[in-house]
């Protein structure tokens, strides 16, 4: 026992006894007192504290860096600081149990300080979802990469310490063997480099939804890691992606689609060339009480075009039908199956159960209406038209 001992163990209110290892015994257990006594006053004092300091101010941002568990790793190492700081009172600097315990005390501190830059980084990664500029930015893995970086370093002093080398040493020789590390973290380092790319030209979000047939992905993306892009498919299962796949393949992104505000439709009624024909005057007057001309023909008008041109009026007029957004109704290349009549307009809203309900609500009306133009929709015979047919001839 030294003389700082005794000093110590005065200062603590023991007198210092016969046998050293009692005193020891005695020194020690009062250290850890004070150590778990200075912790339990420092989370009973400073964590309130912090609290009521935090809210009552008007930004959001300290409530989330100065959160509970954040400070509780604050008080943590203010706790393994202040029994690294009496150590040196128990035992001569050059004695076993002094390298053993303070190399322990050291190791204490490292792992508390990781712990503490993990639980800011945490906090950080919070604070990015509240700004604007970065709150739909995929940063989830850069501050992964920053905590494994953490990680790794941490990992280094500690060897260091225990080891007692130089960290710097151990640094070297980890650099002779990077080809290894490359191997070993290939997937972070391409995760890290696609997620940069993925965030800085901004083509993926969390929420957006996208497609990529060749992953099996059709879905909203639920999260974006350091190594995988996990998407919810709309049968609910969960597709990974490799971040990097994302940046060396294609994929659909839909959000543009929900930014605009329109979803198109664009689907095509097959017209039969054979009920295609001219208008007489009698079918004009017709169609002009029932309010299906949209502007004055003459006799050799075609029902095919007077039905197109109603039936863009009709759209563009339709409550539900995007008025700033393209609309038309074009006539495709004829086919063996008809004449395609493509309608090709834009839903006024993103919703999907609303857009599938106007998309058959639309169509089934055209279907309605189509013979009052004495226009027919083309179909393969069926069993029913071929008996028909038979007993036409048999007739």
């Amino acid at each position: 026992m030294n003389e700082e001992s005794s000093t110590l163990l005065s200062w603590l209110g023991i007198e210092a006894g016969s046998s050293p290892v009692l005193n020891w015994v005695i020194a020690i257990a009062g250290i850890l007192i004070l150590f778990f006594g200075s912790s339990f006053i420092c989370r009973t004092i400073i964590i309130p504290l912090t609290n009521t300091l935090t809210k009552k101010t008007s930004t959001k941002w300290d409530d989330i860096l100065l959160n509970e568990k954040t400070v509780k790793k604050g008080c943590d190492l203010l706790a393994a600081i202040l029994l690294a700081t009496f150590i040196p009172f128990l035992f001569e600097n050059d004695t076993f149990f002094y390298t053993i315990i303070s190399r322990g005390c050291s190791v204490y501190i490292t792992i508390v300080v990781i712990k503490l830059i993990c639980e800011i980084l945490n906090s950080l990664y919070r604070i990015s979802h509240q700004v604007e500029k970065t709150k739909n930015h995929t940063m989830q893995g850069v501050f992964q990469m920053l905590k494994i970086a953490s990680y790794c370093i941490g990992g280094i002093i500690i060897i260091g310490i225990v080891m007692d080398k130089d960290p710097t040493t151990l640094l070297t020789g980890i650099g002779a063997s990077a080809a290894i590390l490359m191997l070993v973290f290939k997937d972070s380092i391409m995760g890290l480099v696609a997620g940069v790319q993925l965030s800085a030209n901004d083509m993926l979000r969390p929420g957006d939804w996208i497609e990529m047939p060749k992953y099996g992905a059709d879905g909203f993306v639920t999260e974006v890691t350091l190594t995988t892009v996990k998407v919810q498919n709309w049968d609910k299962t969960i597709t990974t992606i490799p971040p990097y796949a994302l940046v060396s393949d294609s994929f659909q992104n839909w959000r543009g689609m929900f930014d605009s505000g329109g979803r198109r439709i664009k689907r095509s009624i097959y017209i039969d060339i054979n009920s295609i024909s001219f208008c007489s005057k009698e079918q004009l007057e017709e169609y002009a009480k029932k309010g299906l001309l949209v502007r004055e023909k003459s006799e050799r008008a075609v029902n095919l075009t007077l039905f197109r041109e109603w039936l863009e009026d009709w759209l563009k007029n339709h409550g539900s039908v995007n008025k700033e957004m393209t609309c038309m109704v074009r006539q495709l290349q004829p086919t063996s199956q008809g004449v395609p009549l493509e309608l090709y307009f834009f839903f006024d809203g993103t919703e999907w159960v609303p857009y599938e309900h106007l998309q058959a609500e639309i169509f089934e009306y055209i279907f309605a209406v189509m013979p009052e133009f004495g226009l027919k929709a083309f179909q393969s015979p069926t069993g029913h038209d071929l008996s028909a047919f038979s007993e036409k001839i048999d007739g």
